[in-house]
């Protein structure tokens, strides 16, 4: 048992008293990477700024926001790089904010980064506050604010936004807010393709949930399935398993009345409706049918072969010694992903954070896109630090600090570096 719980408000307390620890310990990671960052990349002549708003993808979703979509780039090879490959929620908000207030487009890419990445770091301490208590609420931030591409979480790229989207849109679905979850579902999928996984995740919950409706209906007396944890006051700090049933000793999830049907229904009608307008009104614009947005990420080289082009650039580094290390090391990452998702599955993780974890990690690593982009195309797929957060709250509060301290400053000079090398695709 450790002392971490005198280090976060109690259930009753309001969200945004409970989320304080979170939030500190994520504002306090992220001001640390960009410190480091700063000073990186001053002693190399570069401007942090630039790299975190003015190259890479970020360049493409300001000239969205500047200029509206249209704009190619024709390379040698015959390959065209088209903006309709990026989806338009984060240009739109650029434009907003630039029409709003005297922010370039730049500057306001960079503000609605920073700002989705505190809701995102909300929206997953909400996400597992309620799935396993408080205490792996704050872990679970800190562990996602200490990724080793962390860095990307304070660019002017889309990841945080969507990420926000996606948790709380999970976070509504777990507290039966059907129609806030196909809402911000929607919204989702108007930011990265990936907002797939959240639809996913609404439509499993709710044939589940009707399924289940039937099922009762058909048992006279039979008990509502509900998300509440087995976690007791007291009890052993290891990550616990969702109960099946509601519980009075489960204070952090209470049980949450089924919501009406056509509550229901609408909110699974609404999630599709922002991805699929834009994969539709690109087909519209480009004269290729439903299916022209592929065409476009296929000028791009990015498509789904169910992971042969990524196993085939793993199996490329034992061609060396030295990249045989790279290859190892890829190997070790992707087991460790699979693992943790297991291990999510035998902790009986609501099947929403199952269904959306499983979408996260299938597009990730299953595209044929550049693989150098793969660790912050998996950067939304937070659920999977929810069992190691379930095992940092295990330690003494020192040694978690320790080993979250340490965590911090080795994403922190990893960010510097990566983005001062070739940095994100």
């Amino acid at each position: 048992m450790t002392d971490l719980d005198t280090r976060v408000a109690p259930p009753h307390a309001p969200f945004l008293r409970r989320a304080v620890p979170a939030l500190l310990g994520y504002a306090a990671v992220r001001a640390l990477g960009l410190v480091v960052l700063a000073l990186w990349s001053a002693a190399r002549g570069k401007s942090a700024y630039t790299l975190l708003t003015a190259r890479w993808d970020s360049l493409w979703y300001t000239r969205v926001a500047e200029l509206g979509y249209g704009y190619e780039v024709r390379l040698p090879n015959g390959d065209v790089h088209s903006n309709l490959a990026f989806f338009p929620l984060l240009p739109w908000l650029e434009r907003l904010l630039h029409a709003a207030l005297p922010l370039s487009y730049a500057d306001a890419g960079l503000v609605v980064s920073l700002l989705a990445s505190l809701a995102a770091a909300c929206g997953i301490f909400a996400v597992a506050e309620r799935v396993y208590g408080p205490r792996v609420g704050v872990c679970a931030v800190l562990l996602w604010a200490v990724l080793p591409v962390g860095v990307v979480q304070s660019m002017a790229y889309s990841e945080s936004l969507f990420t926000a989207l996606a948790a709380w849109s999970l976070y509504a679905l777990l507290t039966g807010r059907w129609l806030t979850a196909g809402v911000l579902a929607a919204l989702a999928g108007l930011t990265r393709p990936v907002g797939a996984a959240v639809v996913a995740a609404v439509w499993v919950a709710g044939v589940i949930s009707f399924v289940r409706g039937r099922r009762a209906m058909r048992t006279p007396g039979a008990e509502t399935t509900s998300h509440a944890p087995a976690h007791t006051p007291g009890a052993s700090d290891d990550v616990q398993a969702p109960a099946l049933a509601p519980s009075a000793e489960a204070p952090f999830a209470p049980s949450v009345p089924p919501a009406p049907a056509w509550r229901r229904v609408l909110g699974m009608l609404i999630a599709p409706l922002g991805a699929a307008g834009y994969v539709l009104w690109v087909g519209h614009r480009t004269g290729k049918g439903p299916l022209g947005y592929l065409d476009v990420q296929a000028g791009w080289r990015n498509g789904f072969d169910g992971g042969y082009a990524f196993a085939r650039f793993v199996g490329d580094k034992f061609t060396s010694f030295p990249s045989a290390l790279a290859g190892v090391g890829l190997i070790v990452g992707v087991a460790l992903l699979l693992w943790l998702y297991v291990a999510g599955v035998r902790r009986r993780q609501p099947v929403e954070l199952l269904v959306y974890t499983g979408v996260v990690l299938a597009l990730a690593l299953c595209a044929s896109s550049y693989f150098g982009s793969k660790p912050r195309l998996l950067l939304p797929a937070f659920p999977v630090l929810l069992p190691l957060a379930g095992a940092l709250t295990r330690l003494r509060t020192s040694r978690s600090v320790l080993v979250t301290a340490v965590l911090a400053v080795a994403s922190a000079i990893y960010g510097a570096f990566w983005l001062n090398g070739s940095g994100p695709p």
